[in-house]
C-alpha cells in the first residue's frame, strides 16, 4: 500500500477491489477487555473482512474499560488488514491544542485511516485533523436517532443545520458525511453534496435501504452494520455468513 495514498483512494480501491459497501462496525458489549475478548473479535474480524469495505471501531465500548480496553483497541486495530480502511468512530469535537492532541491520538498513535467529528464547534474542530491530508473525516450530518430533529433537522433562514454543516464538507476533499439511514429522506439526499458518506442504521435500528435506491452519488458510500453482525442472534450462522448476507443486501440497494 502506497504511503502517499489518501483515505478516499484507499476506500475507493477497497470498494472496488471487493465488491462490497459494507462496514462492519465493531461495538463490543464486553464484560471485560481480556484473551476471551480479543480473540473474539479477531475472529469477528477474520470472518468478517472478506465482505468489508471498511472496519469502524466505536472507541466509546474501549475506553469505558480504561488502559486495558484502549491497549485492546490497538491489538484489534493491528490485526485488520492494511488493505481494509478503518473509520474510528470517536465523534470528537474540540477546537485548538486539545483536537490537535486527539488527531494526533488517531492518526499518529493509533494510525487509523478516518474519523467521526462532531462540527458543531465550526471550521476550527476540523483544522487540526485536516493537517493529515491522507486522512479522512466525517462530519455529523444528519444522525440516526430521534434527536436529529432537534438541532440537525432544524431550519435556519432557509437551510438545515445539516446543509450548514455539508457546506463545511468544501473545505477539503477529506471530508464527508456521516448520513443515518432512519433520517435519509430523499429531500435530505438531494440536499448535500456528493461527498463521501458514512451512513449507519442499518440492522438493529432499522434503517429502510430502499432509501438509497437510484440516488445516483459517485463519491463511496459506507453503510455500517453493528449490532446486526456482532450479536446476530441467528443460531447455527457465522459471524462471515451474516455480513456477507448484509453486503450483497447493501448492494443490491446501491444497484
Amino acid at each position: 500500500m502506497s504511503a502517499r495514498m489518501t483515505f478516499r483512494e484507499k476506500l475507493e480501491k477497497r470498494i472496488e477491489n471487493a465488491g462490497t459497501h459494507l462496514c462492519v462496525g465493531l461495538d463490543p458489549r464486553m464484560t471485560k477487555p481480556d484473551e476471551a475478548a480479543k480473540l473474539w473479535l479477531q475472529d469477528v474480524i477474520a470472518q468478517t473482512a472478506p465482505y468489508a469495505a471498511a472496519f469502524k471501531p466505536n472507541s466509546a465500548y474501549f475506553e469505558a474499560h480504561g488502559w486495558r480496553g484502549m491497549r485492546l483497541l490497538e491489538m484489534i486495530l493491528k490485526f485488520i488488514p492494511r488493505d481494509i480502511p478503518v473509520v474510528l468512530d470517536v465523534k470528537r469535537g474540540d477546537i485548538g491544542e486539545t483536537q490537535a492532541y486527539y488527531a494526533k491520538a488517531a492518526f499518529d498513535l493509533m494510525r487509523v485511516d478516518a474519523v467521526t467529528l462532531n462540527p458543531y464547534m465550526g471550521s476550527d474542530t476540523l483544522a487540526p485533523f485536516l493537517e493529515y491530508p491522507d486522512k479522512g473525516i466525517y462530519l455529523l450530518g444528519v444522525t440516526s436517532n430521534p434527536g436529529a430533529a432537534d438541532i440537525e433537522l432544524q431550519n435556519c433562514g432557509g437551510r438545515h443545520v445539516y446543509e450548514l454543516v455539508a457546506v463545511m464538507t468544501r473545505a477539503s476533499r477529506q471530508a464527508g458525511l456521516v448520513l443515518g439511514l432512519t433520517n435519509a429522506a430523499p429531500d435530505v439526499l438531494q440536499r448535500i453534496p456528493d461527498v463521501p458518506l458514512l451512513i449507519p442504521g442499518l440492522g438493529a435500528q432499522g434503517g429502510d435501504l430502499s432509501a438509497l435506491k437510484d440516488s445516483g452519488r459517485l463519491a463511496p458510500i459506507l453503510v455500517n452494520v453493528s449490532r446486526g453482525i456482532l450479536y446476530h442472534g441467528q443460531e447455527g450462522r457465522t459471524y462471515g455468513e451474516v455480513a456477507r448476507e448484509w453486503s450483497e443486501k447493501i448492494e443490491d440497494a446501491l444497484a
